[in-house]
């Protein structure tokens, strides 16, 4: 009768002593068929001693045999009906000795006192090990011996050389990855399930190098670089979102912008449009000049209408002379035409149309100064700002829009002469103002004592 393991450092064959220890095999085979030990990690390993596994929870104090177990998720379970003990009593047999390597054994839990004062039995529950040196004596008489590794002295050879920490505990995780049951010649307890699938998930939360984990695996230089490079550009997007600076971090760059740049500082917009016009329709070409004096930066984008004529372009006109400069095309990283019409507007408003947003997200709608600001669609013709400041006397722009018809109502004359009043004679009568306060100024000056035209209408 034999039973195989699947573990992450090989396969391992077992044949039972079904003869000599008929109740051990039964519950270690039944185990074994509802996935009880599949994933489970040997927590125990000591060199040219023993390897130990068994215990879902991998601390050395779990685990439970298979008459406690089904009476524990079974659900016909009658409330009368005492629950059988976690242990059964072991099956020792002077004849089965610990004199070779690869005996599998039983871990024998001993007889304790629980903090109530109750005494628990001691005895065999799902725990067993399995020898990884010869004539180890030491264990004769106080486990129970119920099998022999057959097949498989390589994986115990690689379970020997792990390295373990001050408690034994392997640092890369061993575990039992699949049971497959070649022969059994039990019958199944009645309350038995074999459940649909085997677990997907350890059962115990082991902090350990997993045992599908590499620790001295390394990248290629050039794959860490990439990595690194987008970590760095993650972090750096996400800073700028935070600060306002992107709509959102994920956004992307216009795929049909180019950026050109070493131009030559005579180069104008009309110049770029028009040499890069063969490749395609031109939706904007902006050389960037600065703000004081309009001088060229020497550096400019250029927005096509379809992507693939941008890619064409890139191609073709790398280290072109323009203007008797070598110019240089990058496609453009720039999201700043997105974000200074864009916002990332968390109340959205309900009165956006199907069909708005941005970049395939619902949530982004343009950026509005005023309340009925709609992209010139139906725009009435008073527009109140987005926020109502509370004034002076704590009344809103609202309350003061409203005291200011009232009185344009009453002055509606003064108004409408105000209104017809044209610009040009607004500068005559400043000038004429300025020109009589000149003449004034200068006959004081000359001891003058007669008042001018201006001093008499004051």
């Amino acid at each position: 009768m034999s039973v195989l393991f699947e573990t992450s450092l090989g396969d391992v064959v077992i044949d039972l002593e079904t003869d000599l220890c008929p109740k051990t095999c039964e519950n270690f085979l039944k185990l074994c068929k509802v996935y009880y030990y599949n994933l489970n990690a040997f927590f125990n390993v000591s060199k040219d001693f023993l390897a130990q596994t068994g215990d879902p929870t991998a601390t050395g104090t779990g685990g439970e045999c298979i008459w406690s177990y089904l009476a524990s998720t079974s659900s016909t379970k009658s409330p009368n009906e005492a629950k059988p003990s976690r242990y059964f009593a072991p099956e020792i047999r002077p004849k089965l000795k610990h004199t070779k390597r690869g005996t599998v054994s039983m871990a024998v839990a001993p007889a304790l006192v629980d903090a109530s004062g109750e005494h628990v039995q001691g005895g065999c529950g799902s725990q067993f090990f399995i020898t990884l040196g010869n004539e180890v004596d030491y264990l004769d008489g106080k486990h129970a011996v119920f099998g022999h590794v057959v097949e498989g002295e390589d994986t115990l050879e690689r379970i020997n050389d792990v390295f373990v920490d001050q408690d034994s505990r392997p640092f890369k995780d061993i575990r039992i990855r699949h049971v497959v049951i070649l022969d059994d010649p039990f019958p199944d307890p009645p309350n038995l399930v074999v459940p649909a699938s085997p677990p997907t998930q350890p059962p115990d939360s082991s902090t350990r190098i997993a045992e599908d984990e590499d620790p001295l695996f390394q990248l290629p230089e050039e794959e860490e670089e990439r990595i690194r490079r987008e970590k760095a550009a993650a972090a750096s997007a996400l800073t700028l979102e935070m600060v306002g600076d992107l709509p959102f971090a994920n956004v992307r760059p216009p795929e049909n912008v180019l950026f050109v740049c070493k131009l030559n500082p005579v180069t104008r917009d009309e110049d770029l449009e028009l040499i890069f016009s063969r490749f395609g329709v031109i939706m904007s070409c902006q050389v960037i000049r600065d703000k004081k004096t309009g001088d060229s930066l020497q550096y400019a984008f250029i927005e096509f209408d379809k992507r693939e004529d941008a890619e064409q372009a890139y191609f073709k006109m790398q280290n072109v002379l323009v203007d008797d400069r070598r110019i240089w095309v990058d496609f453009s990283q720039s999201v700043a035409k997105v974000n200074s019409h864009w916002s990332n507007d968390i109340t959205r408003s309900t009165k956006m149309k199907r069909g708005d947003g941005f970049a395939g997200r619902e949530d982004l709608e343009r950026t509005r100064k005023y309340r009925n600001d709609d992209g010139g669609r139906g725009a009435g013709h008073e527009y109140g700002m987005v926020f109502d400041v509370p004034g002076r006397h704590g009344r809103s722009s609202e309350h003061r829009r409203h005291r200011s018809r009232s009185r344009d109502r009453d002055d509606r004359p003064r108004r409408d002469r105000q209104r017809s009043r044209s610009p040009r004679d607004k500068y005559e009568e400043r000038d004429r103002y300025h020109n009589k306060d000149r003449d004034r100024r200068r006959d004081r000056s000359r001891g003058g004592g007669g008042r001018s035209d201006y001093d008499h209408r004051r």
